[in-house]
């Protein structure tokens, strides 16, 4: 059996070990008034034979623990025109006060390396709960690219 954990470092040894990484950088990171989940230390890995995969760091900053909580990646061109939407499937369980790292393929449009990725949480559930937590991320993400851009 394979824990969530373990794939993503599984999948992070095997691009290393591919040996490939042309150019990692760092993503950009959005989070939307009263988000349970931050995301931090994300980083686009890439490889020469392969799609491009973004690691980050999910932190629950609340005191409940969370069922499942899902991220959002946004890519722009220099222009801050949206070029593709990525959503990872709903990550498990999310401790209270806790960080889990993970990894996520973006392989759904090609990602040119003057492209900006926005990265963040934008749904979570608590624990023995039916209600979500949800934002729209878009026009923060906007915002965040047209800030840098000049």
């Amino acid at each position: 059996m394979i824990v969530e954990g373990h794939v993503t470092h599984l999948l992070l040894a095997l691009l290393v070990a591919a040996g490939a990484a042309e150019s990692d950088r760092v993503a950009m990171t959005v989070q939307a008034e009263g988000s349970p989940v931050t995301i931090d230390r994300a980083v686009v890995l890439s490889a020469a034979d392969g799609p491009p995969v973004l690691r980050y760091a999910a932190t629950n900053v609340t005191d409940d623990d969370l069922e499942q909580f899902t991220v959002i990646v946004l890519v722009f061109d220099p222009a801050g025109v949206l070029k593709s939407r990525h959503i990872a499937p709903g990550r498990h369980l999310l401790d209270a006060r806790t960080t889990k790292y993970s990894a996520m393929v973006l392989d759904g449009a090609p990602i040119d390396a003057t492209d900006v990725v926005v990265v963040g949480a934008n749904q979570a559930q608590e624990v023995g709960s039916d209600l979500w937590w949800r934002a729209d991320l878009h026009t923060l993400a906007e915002a965040a690219v047209k800030s840098r851009t000049p």
